[in-house]
């Protein structure tokens, strides 16, 4: 189920509008659909309430033996009329809402007494219209529709014609008996109806669209520039614009991008005072260390000494990779691997590039190149050689440096990438390393948006593999 839900928040916030435009549609349908037949049962009641008025005022002023033919004239398809001694439905019970409606408005208009009070009965039909017969006759109806059907009758509900009875006392005591069908609306959902309903929810849609968008917008841009802030420290502020909320949010993050700065800033600075300040005095203990007359122990000390000021640069080196803001363009990364094979070979190293084809990339292209060259240093120290090739994706570009060395152990792949970080089995002090040539790939190649990766090859060997995005 989880997977058939949107996992964006403008996702999740659109189809909860959504969801909410279709529930209070049908809802507002259905009770318009009620209300629609509320009010013409209501209207047609009240005109034959009207129609009854004016033949009772009628029949009850002319003289008794005019009566039959008046009444005759009267009744019609619409309104059947009858003139009996006695009334033709019983009071029984209660005729329900509208039935007493228009009792009370014959009351009324009538001002009729106490004694003479009116018989209203509303009953359902499910016969032909115009049913007469009173009570008596509309159970026959009900029994009928039991027989034929197998069920009781259908409740009574919105849609369902009534049989209007009503029977009026004159003022001589004989009745006068009225007999009609209630009108019933036609159909709720009518093509104009339904248009209406498509343009308003068309319009909502609109309108709900722009608002999940405008709402959760903001968060999208937010989240773009935390990416970008782990990329670069240096790239633009992001706009303080918008909600309140989302100034306060915009401000807090430009204040937390300005903090990171300044601290990668001072502890550039910070190094470098360092550096200037150690290398004053490995200076002095180089020019001390000449004049020692022993020469194995005279070597000792310069060697000791070369390895700090070899320690002291790369880790200037290292704090600097972060506070450098590189421009970057567009570069052919197969160039790139090969002019830095191709100088590396001159120099003497086992080093070389399988066939490739040109491959496009934007990216820093000094910071790329620091970061292969500490990767095939590592190779040709460690492995004794180092064999690149570049492989491409619509996403990424992938560039392996593979070596002939005795690998890594499996639980120190992830710990080599630590600062200052050696594996002891396999380096020495001899090698000239200070566990800062992976950790410094891996800063440029994070900044580059990338990835990389260590693995160990069968039946001995270590590859590289450094996976670069297309677009940044």
């Amino acid at each position: 189920m989880k997977r058939l839900l949107p996992q964006s928040l403008f996702g999740q916030t659109l189809l909860l509008l959504l969801a909410g435009l279709v529930v209070s549609h049908l809802i507002g349908s259905w009770i318009y659909s009620l209300d629609r037949e509320s009010a013409v049962r209501a209207v047609g009641g009240l005109a034959t309430a009207q129609r009854i008025t004016n033949a009772v005022r009628l029949v009850d002023e002319v003289p008794a033996d005019w009566r039959r033919r008046l009444v005759a004239g009267l009744s019609d398809q619409s309104l059947r009329v009858t003139l009996t001694p006695k009334p033709l439905i019983a009071p029984e019970g209660d005729g329900g809402p509208v039935a007493e409606a228009i009792r009370d408005y014959l009351v009324q208009q009538l001002r009729l007494p106490p004694a003479r009070q009116p018989i209203v009965l509303t009953v359902e039909d499910f016969g032909p219209p115009f049913g007469w017969g009173g009570r008596r006759h509309g159970r026959e109806r009900n029994e009928r529709e039991r027989d034929d059907r197998g069920h009781g009758p259908m409740m009574r509900g919105p849609g369902r014609p009534l049989d209007l009875q009503v029977a009026v006392p004159l003022a001589d005591g004989q009745w006068l008996s009225f007999a009609t069908d209630l009108p019933m609306a036609s159909a709720g959902f009518s093509r104009q109806f339904l248009i209406s309903m498509l343009v308003m929810a068309a319009f909502i849609l609109a309108i709900s669209i722009w608002a999940a968008r405008r709402l959760t917008a903001p968060l999208g841009a937010i989240a773009n520039a935390a990416q970008q802030l782990g990329r670069d420290v240096t790239s633009p502020p992001l706009p303080e614009s918008g909600t309140v909320e989302m100034r306060k949010a915009a401000h807090a993050f430009n204040d937390m991008q300005a903090r990171l700065r300044a601290l990668i800033e001072n502890r550039t600075r910070l190094l470098a005072a360092l550096s200037h300040d150690l290398r004053t005095p490995l200076t002095l203990l180089r020019l001390r260390a000449e004049n020692v007359e022993n020469a194995e122990e005279r070597d000792r000390m310069l060697a000791t000494i070369a390895d700090m000021d070899t320690m002291i640069g790369a880790t200037l080196s290292f704090a600097r990779e972060e506070a450098i803001a590189e421009p970057k363009k567009s570069t052919d990364m197969a160039a790139l691997v090969q002019s830095l094979v191709d100088d590396m070979a001159e120099a003497g190293f086992d080093v070389a590039l399988a066939p490739a084809e040109p491959v496009p990339l934007t990216c820093q292209p000094v910071a790329i190149k620091r970061a292969l060259t500490n990767l095939i240093d590592n190779a040709i120290k460690y492995g004794q050689r180092a064999r690149l090739s570049l492989q491409t994706t619509p996403q990424t570009v992938e560039i392996m440096i593979d070596d002939d060395g005795p690998g890594i152990p499996e639980t120190e792949l992830a710990r080599v990438f630590q600062p200052f970080y050696r594996v002891e089995s396999s380096r020495s002090r001899e090698t000239g390393g200070v566990g800062l040539g992976l950790a410094i790939a891996q800063a440029i190649v994070d900044a580059q948006g990338g990835t990389l990766t260590l693995r160990n090859l069968e039946p001995r060997g270590l590859r590289a593999r450094m996976t670069l995005p297309r677009s940044l």
